[in-house]
């Protein structure tokens, strides 16, 4: 609301005496710097705008008041995106990382009924064009001391950012789960995404490329065969504190990722909507479904198994 700087400004302009081209008031003067020395663009556009509709006559002055402030801005913004890139360039390759761990509790439907332990890390660095991603992830449960869930996941995925929305991605990523038949499951591929939406709320972006994978099954087989992999990326800030998320990307940041992989004799899809609320700056709890499909399962398992994470998220 800006009804203050409107009563302030009015009632400056009441105690001036009329003048035909009278300066600018000294308080009205004040009012505007001591927006600018907050380095709120809102709050000085509010203000500037305010003078303006009080003293139509001191546009001139006030004008250059405003272009004074929107050129030392541009200045400043100009250096720090300078010392930015510098800082980039002049980083070791084990500096400007930031990462996430989670750690919590799931239950499972499908091939296993229980209840276990869930914990993952994270970690990011964005360049100038190029960024990386690591991800480890672990969910493991022992049930009348028998491991009835042993699932590893780990991948990295490198990106070029072209243009402001182009991108081209590399994965390797390593996948094991015992219970769905698998021992090892390794998969690397390569293509083009593309940022279809992306706002301060709202992201949406998709990607695809060719595929090779090559699979080891627990009763001692091993497949290795082309495949095609598709991935979308659906993060969409509810509220303040609030996120909903329903990727396509083995990747995804904010707790929802899908990942198909279609190959000649299996079509394979992992399927995650996490819904993310703040607790602070750097804690978040995150409550996640995650759906695993294999349209071609190893003799006696089933094709689809389901998964409830909920977690505690700590960012570092």
């Amino acid at each position: 609301m800006f009804f203050r700087p409107s009563i302030l400004i009015a009632a400056c302009l009441a105690m001036q005496p009329v003048a035909a081209h009278a300066e600018l008031p000294d308080a009205a003067r004040t009012m505007i710097e001591n927006a600018i020395a907050t380095g709120d663009a809102a709050k000085v556009d509010a203000v500037i705008s305010v003078a303006r509709s009080s003293f139509p006559e001191d546009a001139a002055e006030i004008g250059a008041l405003e272009s004074g402030w929107k050129a030392a801005k541009a200045e400043r913004d100009a250096a720090a995106e300078e010392a930015r890139l510098a800082k980039i360039e002049n980083a070791g390759m084990f500096e400007l990382w930031k990462g996430e761990g989670e750690l919590g509790g799931f239950q499972s439907s499908g091939n296993t009924d229980s209840v276990g332990i869930a914990a993952s890390l994270k970690l990011k660095r964005e360049g100038i064009d190029w960024s990386h991603r690591l991800q480890a992830r672990v969910d493991y449960q022992r049930q009348n001391g028998t491991t009835s869930r042993e699932q590893y996941l780990f991948s990295y995925e490198p990106r070029w950012q072209f243009n402001e929305r182009m991108f081209v991605y590399g994965l390797a990523q390593f996948e094991s789960d015992k219970i769905q038949g698998f021992s090892g499951r390794y998969a690397a591929s390569g293509g083009v995404g593309y940022k279809l939406v992306d706002s301060g709320d709202l992201s949406l972006s998709v990607k695809a490329g060719p595929a090779y994978r090559v699979t080891e099954y627990t009763d001692g087989r091993t497949e290795s065969r082309i495949a095609a992999l598709a991935g979308l990326d659906f993060d969409w800030k509810v509220f303040e504190r609030l996120t909903f998320s329903q990727d396509a990307n083995a990747l995804a940041e904010t707790g929802g990722e899908a990942q198909l992989i279609v190959d000649g004799s299996n079509t394979s899809l992992t399927f995650v909507s996490g819904l993310d609320f703040k607790v602070t700056n750097r804690l978040r709890s995150r409550l996640s479904y995650q759906l695993d499909y294999d349209s071609n399962p190893p003799v006696g398992k089933v094709s689809t198994d389901t998964l409830t994470r909920a977690t505690l998220i700590y960012g570092f």
